[in-house]
């Protein structure tokens, strides 16, 4: 399809040409927006570094624990992490270091029919986790709190598990792989800001594209714009992130939070040349908009230019 003459590209709006180019797009800026967290704020990486040992409790085990499990099994082994069930272990309480529980129908709120807590002393390596799923939605939630689990904690729009409104819940989709390989890879570091872990991630995805060459292009005009973006709104002049306005939970404290996190963030990417070239004029001049913020990490960084 790819070889398609150009001419067949222009015949239709939803041309199989067309196609192939909203799905690099639209892949890229779906990785990106899967760094941002619900509450409206962007988010470093966090991952397991051991091995996950799982207790499935709670009501009407025989018709969720089974595919409970699949969906943990799918997650694990993309991202080359061990998972052992310990639910039938008579001490599994204290061996779990992840706890599902399916909870009644009633449970958690109206609008919120499974949720996934992440505990970490430090935002890099997750100690331990807990998921709760109400019965009905169980089936449902499974893959998308799976991938939360594992640490990869947004909400994107694009084809996977982890949107508001699942393209598939039986499975695991081509981009939660791609999140979960490059999650999980050598090259991703605990920690990384958005800006570190994005070419990780869109090297991923591009590894995956019958034409590199064209995917490349594309995640370079993203990088530059996403950057423009984000200039204008760690400013406080740019728009709202759409992915912050689409989870509804951003509050106004919580979006000054996220300019002054994204202001660090960019000085970050400056210093180190991560999505951007580096630049050390660029990278003090958003340490000190972070740092006017109260933003310690900022201060710090500050130290190294002086």
């Amino acid at each position: 399809m790819r070889r398609m003459l150009r001419t067949l590209c222009l015949a239709a709006i939803f041309s199989p040409c067309a196609a192939f180019a909203d799905d690099r797009e639209q892949g890229i800026a779906t990785l990106w927006e899967v760094l941002w967290h619900q509450s409206g704020t962007p988010t470093r990486v966090v991952r397991w570094e051991g091995d996950i040992r799982v207790r499935i409790f709670g009501i009407d085990l025989p018709a969720h624990r089974e595919h409970t499990l699949q969906a943990l099994r799918a997650v694990t082994s993309e991202a080359g992490i061990r998972l052992i069930d310990v639910s039938d272990q008579p001490d599994a309480q204290k061996l779990a270091n992840l706890n599902v529980e399916i909870r009644a129908d009633n449970a958690l709120e109206d609008m919120q029919p499974c949720v996934t807590f992440l505990d970490f002393k430090t935002e890099t390596r997750i100690d331990s986790a807990t998921v709760q799923m109400r019965s009905r939605d169980a089936w449902r939630c499974a893959y998308h709190e799976a991938m939360h689990v594992m640490g990869v904690r947004g909400h994107p729009a694009g084809k996977t598990v982890l949107s508001y409104f699942p393209w598939k819940v039986d499975g695991l989709l081509p981009l939660d792989k791609v999140m979960l390989r490059a999650w999980y890879s050598p090259r991703m570091v605990a920690g990384m800001t958005p800006f570190e872990s994005l070419p990780v991630l869109a090297d991923e995805l591009v590894a995956t594209m019958p034409d590199r060459a064209a995917a490349t292009q594309v995640r370079d005009r993203f990088f530059s714009s996403t950057i423009e973006q984000m200039h204008a709104y760690a400013d406080g002049k740019g728009d709202i992130p759409v992915v912050v306005k689409r989870s509804g939970k951003a509050t106004e404290d919580g979006i000054r939070f996220g300019r002054s996190e994204m202001s660090f963030f960019l000085g970050v990417a400056y210093q180190e040349g991560a999505t951007v070239g580096t630049d050390p004029g660029q990278a003090v001049r958003w340490f000190e908009r972070a740092a006017s913020a109260g933003n310690r990490r900022a201060q710090a960084r500050l130290g190294a230019f002086r």
